[in-house]
C-alpha cells in the first residue's frame, strides 16, 4: 500500500537521502549520489521495486518518532504488547562512504522484529547477484548488479524468492545493529564500519553546525530549526551544489504528468537557500556555493543555464523511467529535467542578489568572483528585452515575464551598489542607467493601471505569485499602494481554500494538463507580505495553518492538496522550508516592531 508522502522521514548524509516510511520501510534510496540511479525504489511503484523494513513483527505495534536534536538522525520508538524497541537510523557523515546505520535498542520487554530486503538496483531495471559473507564476526549479504554493490550487515538473512528476510527479538538492554554500505562494484567489499564511532562523529558534526545559526525568536523557531537542518542536508558536501528536493517524480496533480526530476541544482533555488543561511549567521556555505558556482558557469555567459547537476553537469536529457510505475500511478517516472535547456532571465538576478549577499556577509571577492559578476551584466545589457519562460518554467511561448524582468533590475541593481558601497571596478553609471530604464518599463508595460495590480506578463492583466518577490528585492516596498493592489489581485485570483496557487494553470500557455495543488512556498511568501506590509495578524494565521501542514516530524513537499489533506510533489522540498524561514523571520522582526509576541 502506497504511504502518503508525509509519513516519510529523510535521512542523510550530505550526499544522499533516504525516505523512511512510518511503517520502517526505506522506500527512497540512491546511491551514492542524490541523482544516482535507485537501489530501493518503492516510493514509486511498490515493495517489488526495492525497499528494506524493519519494524515489529507484530502488525498492531504503535510508534512515535522524532530527529535525535539538531541532526538528520531519525529516532522511532515502537510499543508492543511484548516490549518496546528504539531504532535509531542515520547516514553517517565524513567518513566518505555510502552508509546507512539501523541501530535497535531494547527499551523494555522483548520484541520480535522482522526485516525485509528488497534490493533493485537501476531504477528497479536490474535484480542483482546476491551471495552470503561467510564471516562469524560480520555475517551479511552482498548484492552485485552492474556497476553498483551494498553490503549489508547484521542479523543473518534468509532468501524467499527475490526477497530477503529475518526475524530477531530485541530485549531490554539489548543493542542490534544493520547497516548497509555501498560500494563500486569493482572493488573489494568494505569492512564493518564502527558504528559507535559514526553515530557519535555524525551528531558532533551537526550540533557543530547547528550552533553556528542565529534563530528568528517565535513559537515557530522549532520548525526553523529543522529547515536549516534539512537545507543543509540538500547540501552536497563535496561540490556545494544545492539540489532542490532529493525526489524524482512525486505528482504535483495525483494520477497525472506533472512529475519532475528536482534532484538537480536549480541557480534561483540555490542562491534563496545561500541568502537564508547567511541570514542565519551560517557563512561557510557561501565559499562552498560561489565557487560551485564558478565552476558551473565558467565560460560565456551567453551558456548560463537554470540548473545543472551535483558537480555542475550542463547536459540533463529528460528520460521516461519505464520500470517504475509512478508514485500512486502516477506516470511517467522521470530522470533528468528537460527545463535545463530554457532561457529564464530571473535567475541572473537571483544569482547575483546571492552573491552580493556574500559579500555583504563578508566573503572576500577573489580574482574570479567579481570578473564573472561583471560578466552576467555584460550580458544582461544585451538581453534584458529577450523573452523567456518565467519563473514557473512554462513549456509554451516565451514571454516578457514581469518577475523576470523585475530580476533582470536586481541584477543590475546588484552591480551598482557593488562598485558604489565596495568600491569595485564597473561601469556604474551606465548599469545605473539600465536599471532606471528597465523600472520605467515594469511600471509602464507590467502594471494594469485599471486593476491597481502588476501583472504576470506584459500585455496581460492576469497575476502570478512570482510577484510577491518584487518587494523581498527591493524593487517595491512592501506597503507600496501599487504591491497592495497586486496582493488584492492575487488574493482574488489565486487563492484556493485559503492557499496560493503560482498561476491559474487552465488559463496558462504552461504546455501540460490544468490542474495543479497550491505551492506551499508561495503561500509562504503571502505571509512575508502580510508580515512586512502591517497585517500581523493575517500573517500569523496562515503561517500557523501553514506549518500545520509540516508532517510530524516537520518536513515540508512542495505543494498541498486541501482536499485530501495530503502533501504533493517532490520532498522535502528546499523552497517551501526556505519559505518558512523567511515567514517566520518576517513575523518575528514584524512582531518586534510593534510590541506584539508571536511566542
Amino acid at each position: 500500500m502506497t504511504l502518503a508522502i508525509e509519513d516519510y522521514a529523510v535521512i542523510g548524509d550530505c550526499h544522499t537521502a533516504a525516505l523512511v516510511g512510518r511503517n520502517g520501510s526505506i522506500d527512497w534510496l540512491c546511491l551514492p549520489r542524490f541523482d544516482s540511479d535507485s537501489t530501493f525504489g518503492s516510493l514509486l511503484g511498490n515493495e517489488r521495486h526495492g525497499r528494506w523494513l524493519l519494524a515489529p513483527a507484530d502488525p498492531s505495534a504503535s510508534s512515535d518518532r522524532s530527529y535525535f536534536g539538531a541532526t538528520m538522525t531519525l529516532v522511532t520508538r515502537w510499543k508492543t504488547a511484548e516490549g518496546e524497541v528504539e531504532v535509531m537510523e542515520l547516514m553517517p557523515h565524513g567518513n566518505r562512504r555510502a552508509d546507512v546505520i539501523r541501530r535497535l535498542r531494547g527499551i523494555s520487554g522483548s520484541v520480535k522484529m522482522r526485516q525485509e530486503l528488497k534490493i533493485r538496483f537501476g531504477y528497479a531495471d536490474a535484480m542483482p547477484w546476491i551471495r552470503q559473507i561467510k564471516s562469524s564476526e560480520s555475517p551479511g549479504i552482498v548484492a552485485v548488479a552492474g556497476p553498483d554493490a551494498v553490503v549489508i550487515r547484521g542479523p543473518k538473512l534468509r532468501a524467499s524468492g527475490k526477497t530477503h528476510y529475518s526475524e530477531f527479538t530485541v530485549s531490554k538492554g539489548e543493542t542490534v545493529d544493520l547497516t548497509l554500505t555501498w560500494f563500486p562494484s569493482h572493488r573489494h567489499v568494505p569492512g564493518h564500519i564502527d558504528v559507535d564511532s559514526a553515530i557519535e562523529s555524525t551528531h558532533d558534526w551537526w550540533n557543530q553546525w547547528a550552533s553556528n545559526w542565529n534563530l528568528p525568536g517565535g513559537k515557530w523557531d522549532g520548525l526553523v530549526e529543522r529547515s536549516l537542518l534539512v537545507l543543509r542536508a540538500l547540501t552536497h558536501e563535496d561540490t556545494g551544489g544545492i539540489v532542490a528536493a532529493a525526489t524524482t517524480s512525486l505528482p504535483e496533480q495525483w494520477g497525472g504528468v506533472r512529475n519532475w526530476d528536482y534532484r538537480f541544482v536549480w541557480l534561483r533555488d540555490a542562491s534563496a537557500t545561500l541568502k537564508v543561511l547567511l541570514g542565519r549567521g551560517l557563512r561557510s556555505e557561501a565559499l562552498s556555493w560561489r565557487n560551485w558556482l564558478l565552476r558551473a558557469i565558467a565560460g560565456d555567459p551567453a551558456d548560463i543555464q537554470i540548473m545543472y547537476g551535483l558537480g555542475g553537469e550542463r547536459e540533463l536529457p529528460e528520460q521516461t523511467i519505464r520500470s517504475l510505475p509512478g508514485y500512486g500511478g502516477a506516470s511517467p517516472v522521470r530522470k533528468g529535467n528537460g527545463a535545463y535547456t530554457q532561457y529564464q532571465g530571473d535567475i541572473f538576478g537571483e544569482t547575483m542578489i546571492a552573491l552580493r549577499a556574500a559579500r555583504e556577509a563578508g566573503v572576500h571577492e577573489d580574482r574570479f568572483s567579481w570578473p564573472l559578476q561583471r560578466a552576467i551584466l555584460r550580458f544582461v545589457e544585451k538581453n534584458w528585452q529577450r523573452p523567456d519562460h518565467g519563473m514557473w518554467e512554462m513549456r509554451g511561448q516565451p514571454r516578457a515575464f514581469t518577475h523576470s524582468r523585475a530580476m533582470l533590475w536586481a541584477a543590475l541593481d546588484c552591480g551598482v551598489r557593488a562598485v558604489h558601497e565596495f568600491g569595485l571596478d564597473g561601469p556604474e553609471e551606465r548599469w545605473r542607467s539600465l536599471r532606471d530604464r528597465i523600472r520605467e518599463e515594469i511600471e509602464t508595460l507590467g502594471f494594469d493601471t485599471a486593476r491597481g495590480s502588476f501583472t504576470q506578463y506584459y500585455g496581460s492583466s492576469g497575476v502570478d505569485a512570482t510577484l510577491l518577490q518584487l518587494p523581498q528585492i527591493g524593487f517595491i516596498d512592501y506597503k507600496d499602494e501599487r504591491m497592495l493592489g497586486t496582493v488584492a489581485a492575487i488574493e482574488e485570483e489565486l487563492l484556493h481554500d485559503g492557499l496560493l496557487l503560482r498561476y491559474r494553470t487552465e488559463l496558462s500557455d504552461d504546455g501540460l494538463p490544468a490542474g495543479e495543488h497550491p505551492f506551499l512556498a508561495c503561500s509562504f511568501w503571502l505571509v512575508e507580505q502580510y508580515a512586512r506590509s502591517g497585517r500581523l495578524s493575517d500573517a500569523e494565521n496562515l503561517m500557523e495553518r501553514l506549518t500545520g501542514f509540516c508532517n510530524d516530524v516537520g518536513l515540508l513537499s512542495e505543494e498541498y492538496d486541501t482536499v485530501r489533506k495530503l502533501q504533493a510533489g517532490n520532498t522535502p522540498q528546499a523552497l517551501s522550508h526556505l519559505g518558512l524561514v523567511r515567514a517566520a523571520v518576517a513575523i518575528a522582526e514584524a512582531s518586534a516592531q510593534t510590541g506584539d509576541s508571536c511566542a
